[in-house]
């Protein structure tokens, strides 16, 4: 357990104040009972008046001492389970991805249909990005808070070369890493313990995770993106595709280079087809929503800090309360 505000345990000192405070009235009654009992003889059941006299002091000062716990604002790591299923978004950030055939650009063509199914998501979905050209990178971790799955989508710029086959490799890394839980580590450098070749399962066994490949589809880098499919469905993960561009294509300036680029929808839909997913073109994009009727959620447990504050503040409440109702009942006085 920590503490947001662990100054107010000072307050504990306190206590014992109110204990010596306790014992100097407790010993006036037991005068008084002792000077009653030498005229009327010792009553039946003194045992259990002195036990009951104490009870209502036991529980007001466990009632203050839970009170200034509440203070200090605890927390408290708990393991909430919920259903959860996980979206990785692979966005190509090639140079290509720069080509105007997609109005303002291809990539902000991508933006826009990413933003949108992202916003439409609940919060039983964590999304994660990967951003690829010459290789990949995670940029954003699976998350359910969608205000940083958009941040991260809007510092994507396009360079360098692609490699679809890249991206769907370090998707499936993410989608690993996800599944193991929250100890996984996403920011050591440090190389991974070898890890056997997946037994191949069915394509979509791996229901509660897809990918959603953003790209143009001209892939010119290693590893062959048909082959990085195939992987994944060997570990049962689909991926839906996205066609960002047109048939026609257009002609790029890429440093001093005229470069004709155009869409490859063919490779993109035998990438789909290959892991059980679909394919969408980005003018169609608006229909990337119906994936989330395709995504079979599964419960995990997560560990959740939670603040303790008003649980324990209503337990002191009910300590304090028992204690006078007991002083009331038992001694007839307040306390």
């Amino acid at each position: 357990m920590s503490f947001l505000w662990p100054q107010a345990l000072a307050l504990l000192v306190l206590l014992p104040v109110g204990i010596l405070a306790y014992q100097l009235v407790g010993r006036r009654q037991r005068r008084k009972v002792v000077a009653l009992a030498g005229r009327i003889g010792s009553p039946t059941g003194a045992t259990t008046g002195a036990i009951r006299s104490r009870v209502p002091a036991v529980l007001i000062l466990a009632g203050m001492s839970v009170m200034v716990i509440a203070l200090a604002r605890p927390q408290g790591a708990i393991d909430v389970p919920r259903q959860e299923g996980t979206v990785i978004l692979a966005f190509d950030v090639s140079g290509s991805m720069a080509a105007t055939d997609l109005a303002p650009s291809r990539i902000a063509a991508a933006r826009t249909a990413a933003a949108n199914f992202v916003k439409r998501q609940p919060s039983s979905v964590v999304i994660g990005v990967v951003a690829f050209s010459d290789a990949g990178l995670l940029v954003q971790q699976p998350t359910d808070e969608s205000a940083n799955v958009i941040a991260a989508l809007d510092r994507l710029r396009p360079q360098g070369g692609t490699s679809v086959g890249q991206g769907i490799l370090v998707s499936l890394d993410a989608i690993a890493a996800q599944t193991a839980g929250p100890t996984a580590n996403y920011y050591s450098n440090a190389s991974p313990a070898p890890t056997p070749s997946p037994t191949p399962v069915p394509a979509g066994t791996h229901a509660p995770a897809v990918i959603i490949l953003l790209t143009d589809g001209e892939n010119n880098e290693t590893p062959d993106q048909l082959a990085a499919a195939q992987t994944a469905a060997d570990r049962g993960v689909r991926i839906f595709t996205v066609g960002v561009g047109t048939a026609a294509g257009t002609t790029l300036d890429l440093d001093g280079f005229r470069v004709h680029t155009q869409l490859d929808a063919a490779t993109l839909q035998q990438i789909a087809q290959v892991t059980g997913g679909a394919y969408y073109s980005a003018a169609s994009a608006q229909d990337l929503r119906t994936i989330y009727d395709h995504l079979d959620t599964q419960l995990v447990i997560r560990p959740q800090q939670i603040e303790l504050t008003a649980v324990l503040a209503g337990l002191s409440v009910l300590l304090l309360v028992a204690g006078a109702l007991s002083s009331l009942v038992w001694l007839g006085r307040a306390p």
